[in-house]
């Protein structure tokens, strides 16, 4: 990431964060009538105890000196999250934890025996393994069932962030495709904060925020979560209405790998109608 990108990655994050919180919940009075959402920049200065100007300038984006504890009365008052805290130090520091360029999809997109077991043992979860760019290295038949046949994409179109906007199945599957989508950014979000130097990440955003308007402002008002917990309610073609937690958990070993996992919710039929789903295939 260059200095340019990750200040503007600073200062839009700063800003969504600042958008977000209501001066009740800060403990701040209403007071008079607001043109924006959220407390202002002078708000957000006063909890963190920095001055207004100062404040100011790091949600420009204005290359200042900044200091980790002073980040931490900033964290405090915007209300982050321990993920949103990570990123907000990477950016504002540039000493994102695993920096490192040195990054092979082949080598490290490997799907070992044990994880391809575990894949297929989950009969009736959906199943998708991802790489730190998003990309889907790995899935089990009901996720192909319920979402698209990957293995009829090329592998270099099987990033879960682009088939996103891309594919018609995917914004005719979740009811809420917004929520849907905001799950993957916050992870996608919280990997570009963690590999600062690497450069396929502002290729890749610029290049989505060029094909598809809706883009921009998702990304924009993106949180920050290396593992949301989120329930989903999907509208399949043929199996109708789903219901699935979806669960993200991290893969231990050389290779950084991501397992998300889609649960059927237990008071709804979904699982019934999955097996049903994948009943033909089976039995041919």
């Amino acid at each position: 990431m260059s200095s340019e990108n990750r200040l503007q990655a600073l200062s839009e994050f700063l800003k969504s964060r600042r958008a977000a919180i209501t001066p009740a919940s800060a403990g701040l009075p209403e007071g008079s009538r607001r043109r924006t959402p959220g407390l202002r920049r002078e708000e957000v200065a006063q909890l963190a105890g920095v001055s207004a100007t100062w404040y100011t300038w790091l949600e420009q984006g204005r290359d200042i000196k900044v200091s980790s504890s002073v980040l931490d009365c900033v964290a405090s008052a915007l209300q982050l999250t321990k993920d949103e805290r990570s990123y907000l130090f990477a950016l504002a520091l540039e000493a994102g934890p695993g920096s490192s360029t040195d990054y092979s999809r082949e080598e490290q997109s490997v799907i070992t025996p044990s994880l391809q077991k575990i894949l297929q043992e989950l009969k009736t979860c959906p199943a998708i393994i991802s790489d730190r760019h998003c990309s889907i290295v790995g899935w089990n038949e009901a996720a192909a069932h319920v979402f698209i046949d990957f293995a009829k994409l090329p592998p270099q179109e099987r990033n879960m962030i682009s088939l996103l906007f891309e594919r018609k199945e995917f914004r005719r599957l979740a009811v809420n495709w917004e929520q849907f989508v905001r799950g993957y950014l916050a992870i996608f979000r919280a990997y570009y904060g963690q590999y600062l130097e690497d450069r396929w990440y502002d290729e890749f955003i610029a290049g989505m925020k060029e094909r598809h308007p809706d883009f921009p402002p998702l990304w924009e008002e993106s949180r920050v979560s290396s593992a949301p917990d989120v329930v989903l309610e999907f509208r399949h073609a043929k199996a109708g209405k789903m219901l699935f937690h979806l669960t993200s958990l991290q893969v231990q070993g050389p290779a950084e790998l991501r397992c998300s996992v889609y649960t059927p919710a237990g008071e709804s039929n979904t699982e019934a109608k999955l097996r049903q789903l994948m009943k033909p295939e089976v039995e041919g």
